[in-house]
């Protein structure tokens, strides 16, 4: 008999990761990555994918996961998946249409419409955050509004984890940390707001029957059924937990504790913190999630983060690594270079028709200072959002300083954000913090233990620590603030 053994899955916007775990002690065992197709963007605005391209990855990633390991050993499996996208079945179960993804900003109407017929301090205080285009309830009224035959045949309403899960299954499940960014349920009640949405709706009888039922942090959605076992390699029987949204799973992986604050940097980036009490805040800034251990997950999120900094590589000729180089070549400032960075219009500020704007080019300008702008800009961005968690009473001061993502890899985004924030960067071991995190919630549903008492429980040592040096932070954030204080984007 070998070890006991448990799967983390880290469905995001552009790939599937699986993990492999020893259950006791965390040690890494074996992984698996497959890629998503593109998401389709016709329309401006418009970011949509067809959930069966995550469930064959899915497949593939545990697949080869499973290569390393033998999956008569694997006793439990957990989904961590992108935020509010919107997957509508039908009464047989099928996918209606293809999913609207969190960056889809084609519900932006409808958000300031939300916005305007409650008030941003109803919301704040009734579900946790107030609505933009991201969140899951916008993108039921746009396609109530655009869609109504569509909407008609809605039976399930489901996000991305929750539909793997469903296929992994059989069961309608969620866990509080996604259903807290629907925007219309209750981090506080710990309830579906049904009366909200049937007066947004007007939705008939039994609405209640096609969202998923919310599971505890320990509490098993089900076990694996046959075809999933058969696309997946897992064995029939596998426990599956209830799984959670992707920045729930991370701040598991990375074992933060209430006064951490981590920055995450994937496509999007991500501020967020870990309180024993709900947050609310009336500007809209910060959204008042739940976690998926039984506390709360204050979170600020920008459209732009290595997404522009993906882009500018191509614009300069050159890859991830080269980008790096040239921007640790340019000092703090970027020579009065600054990045607006909005190029996928912005959430936090809400801004979703925005663009980006580069500023302070001169005929001295090199790419080593629009390297270092574009850097600088996406950081800018992400410590904004740490000052507006502080304006919403949120402890940020008193831990660590996380830095988690894809672009955590990067010594340019180390450096500029240790500099740009005056404080250490923790950058905590392994790459995939999500997949990690989805181990520790299938090992606590395991063993009916607390995520968190695992997550302390794995916690190793830090792959670095980055002190700051003395720059002219004040000079770089000024530049930035004025540059986007001055809303000089297109909509």
């Amino acid at each position: 008999m070998g070890l006991t053994l448990v799967a983390g899955v880290d469905s995001s916007t552009q790939s599937t990761k699986v993990e492999i775990r020893d259950a006791d002690s965390g040690t890494l065992v074996s992984s698996g990555r497959a890629a998503h197709p593109p998401a389709k963007q016709v329309r401006e605005g418009q970011s949509e994918a067809d959930p069966t391209t995550w469930w064959q990855a899915l497949g593939a990633a545990l697949r080869q996961a499973l290569l390393g390991a033998d999956s008569r050993d694997v006793a439990a499996v957990a989904v961590a998946g992108q935020q509010h996208g919107l997957v509508a079945l039908d009464d047989r179960g099928e996918v209606i249409r293809p999913a609207k993804l969190w960056n889809d900003t084609e519900s932006a109407p409808q958000a300031q419409q939300l916005r305007q017929a409650l008030g941003n301090e109803w919301w704040a205080e009734q579900v946790g955050s107030v609505p933009v285009a991201s969140f899951t309830i916008t993108k039921l009224v746009w396609m109530a509004a655009h869609e109504p035959a569509n909407f008609e045949q809605i039976a399930r309403v489901l996000l991305p984890h929750d539909w793997l899960t469903y296929r992994l299954t059989g069961a309608f499940a969620t866990d509080r940390g996604e259903a807290s960014g629907t925007g219309y349920w209750s981090p506080t009640t710990g309830a579906w707001t049904l009366d909200l949405l049937d007066d947004l709706l007007a939705l008939p009888a039994g609405w209640e029957h096609r969202l998923p039922r919310v599971h505890g942090p320990c509490e098993p959605a089900g076990s694996i059924q046959g075809p999933a076992a058969a696309l997946t390699g897992l064995q029939p029987g596998t426990l599956v937990g209830p799984g959670t949204g992707d920045n729930m799973a991370a701040a598991l992986g990375a074992g933060l504790q209430p006064g951490d604050v981590a920055l995450s940097l994937g496509t999007s980036g991500t501020v967020y913190s870990v309180t024993n009490r709900p947050t609310v805040d009336r500007s809209g800034q910060v959204a008042g999630f739940a976690d998926a251990s039984g506390r709360f997950l204050p979170l600020v999120c920008t459209l732009n983060a290595t997404l522009v900094t993906d882009l500018i590589a191509g614009w300069l000729g050159t890859d991830h690594a080269g980008l790096t180089a040239l921007a640790l070549q340019a000092a703090a400032g970027a020579a009065g270079t600054t990045l607006l960075p909005y190029l996928a219009g912005e959430r936090t500020p809400d801004r979703p028709d925005a663009t980006g704007v580069l500023a302070g080019l001169r005929t001295s300008t090199t790419s080593s200072d629009i390297a270092r702008a574009a850097h600088e800009g996406v950081v800018c961005g992400l410590l904004d959002g740490l000052d507006a968690l502080r304006s919403a009473a949120v402890d940020t001061a008193r831990g660590r300083l996380l830095l988690v993502g894809g672009g955590s890899r990067s010594e340019a985004y180390r450096r500029i954000i240790a500099d740009l924030s005056g404080r250490p960067v923790t950058v905590p071991a392994g790459e995939e913090q999500v997949a990690a995190g989805a181990c520790i919630q299938a090992a606590a549903v395991l063993s009916s233990v607390d995520p968190a008492e695992v997550a302390g429980a794995w916690a190793g040592a830090p792959e670095c620590i980055v002190e700051p040096e003395p720059v002219d932070r004040d000079m770089v954030r000024a530049r930035y603030a004025a540059l986007r204080d001055a809303d000089l984007s297109v909509d």
